[in-house]
């Protein structure tokens, strides 16, 4: 397997995005420190938004949460992540991204450090919802960064972000629940990720290049110009890979937000049990790395068909057959795989090759809106659906048919019009 070549950046000075932009490319080294400080901020971020899955019936029983009411909070902060994702993406492009980077981190750190102190369901909600606005903004940020910087190698740069974020997925449910019985309570958790996220965010400020974050991409290439490309952000490409991802994310999160809960009620196992099941959802999306890698290489709309066809498949397997737990976790590992190391990275790479390189911030922001706002209300489609159809029903409309849905929405994607496909026909 290939691993990102600093020698794949072009050597020639990139132009500054912002006045104050140090010109010039950074080191390898610094290039490296950068991008693993900054794929360590998204594993926190995954940390983050994995933690609250397990802990939901402890804080369900405290507070009296409905299952809906519960699906929903598991799930509700992926709404401020779609209303911070179109506004960043405009941010990333007129300022500089380290900056976004560095305030989006303190603000879903602050949020995280707020969830414990909530009184009732609706203050509870507004914490988590300031909590994804803050990683709304970070993960815009971050993907136009690195993949503006990796610009040649996106798939697979943007895979190593993958990559990270299912390592933060494999230890983010365990050592929550861990921290929870450690002291003797659900809040803990909350209070030990919100802390090193400051510190996180110290670190990024400190130690992360701009040359490195502010990399700029040239209207014209060694291969001509991007003339070919629709000229409009949104267009036809963008809006459908869009569309995609956001049915690929109702059925993924879905299944994220209440699969604990599945487990626990329906094949009576125990709470760490379920958290162990959601952990292999991370370790199946390390193999990000290699859905990126190979989405750099293969036509990007037949791989992400595919793997949506797959995802719908592990979804019949998972509720239908409701298959012992040893096989519930071989099942959520191949939903990491499909889901989180094939289409997450693939679709947020495509997207930003769907437009022309110096708007890659609006592609950013636009995948982060459709995928993260279509998640917002995954939980709590799937909470409604369970009393009428009962899991295995649910399991079949939401983490089965969507899927088909974003499968048949990707035929009308056009590769021809990627920014890569002139350097593609070229070799």
């Amino acid at each position: 397997m290939d691993v990102i070549s600093m020698d794949s950046v072009p050597a020639s000075p990139a132009p500054s995005r912002v006045s104050n932009n140090p010109e010039g490319m950074p080191s390898k080294a610094v290039a490296a420190v950068s991008l693993g400080l900054l794929a360590f901020s998204f594993t926190l971020n995954a940390m983050d938004r994995q933690v609250f899955a397990p802990l939901l019936p402890s804080i369900s029983t405290e507070y009296g949460f409905s299952l809906q009411a519960g699906g929903l909070m598991a799930t509700i902060f992926t709404l401020g992540m779609a209303v911070a994702g179109i506004p960043a993406g405009f941010l990333v492009e007129r300022f500089s991204r380290k900056t976004v980077l560095v305030v989006s981190i303190v603000v879903y750190s602050l949020g995280t450090l707020a969830t414990p102190l909530a009184s009732s369901w609706g203050d509870m909600a507004l914490y988590r919802i300031v909590s994804g606005f803050g990683e709304g903004m970070q993960a815009a940020a971050l993907f136009a960064a690195v993949g503006a910087f990796f610009h040649y190698r996106r798939g697979l740069a943007l895979g190593v972000l993958g990559f990270a974020f299912g390592v933060g997925a494999i230890f983010g449910p365990p050592l929550g629940v861990m921290f929870a019985a450690q002291f003797g309570s659900w809040r803990a958790p909350f209070v030990i990720f919100g802390l090193l996220g400051q510190l996180v965010a110290l670190t990024v400020a400190f130690f992360v290049s701009r040359k490195f974050t502010e990399r700029a991409i040239s209207m014209s290439s060694v291969e001509g110009s991007y003339d070919y490309m629709p000229a409009k952000a949104y267009n036809r490409n963008s809006l459908a890979i869009a569309a995609a991802s956001g049915c690929g994310a109702l059925a993924l999160y879905g299944f994220l937000g209440l699969y604990p809960t599945f487990l626990v009620t329906q094949l009576g196992v125990s709470t760490s049990q379920s958290a162990l099941a959601l952990s292999f959802v991370g370790l199946g999306g390390l193999a990000g790395l290699f859905g990126g890698w190979i989405g750099d290489r293969l036509n990007q709309r037949i791989l992400l068909i595919v793997s949506l066809i797959v995802m719908a498949v592990i979804g019949v397997l998972i509720y239908q057959v409701q298959a012992s737990f040893a096989w519930q976790c071989v099942f959520a590992c191949l939903m990491g795989v499909f889901g989180t190391g094939v289409f997450f990275p693939n679709t947020n790479s495509a997207i930003q090759r769907a437009v022309r390189p110096h708007q890659v911030g609006r592609a950013a922001g636009l995948f982060v809106t459709c995928y993260y706002g279509s998640a917002a209300f995954s939980g709590l489609l799937f909470a409604a659906l369970v009393p009428k159809l009962g899991w295995q029903g649910a399991g079949l409309l939401q983490v089965t048919v969507l899927p088909l849905v974003a499968a048949a929405i990707m035929l009308i994607v056009q590769p021809k019009l990627f920014n890569n496909a002139a350097r593609a026909a070229t070799h």
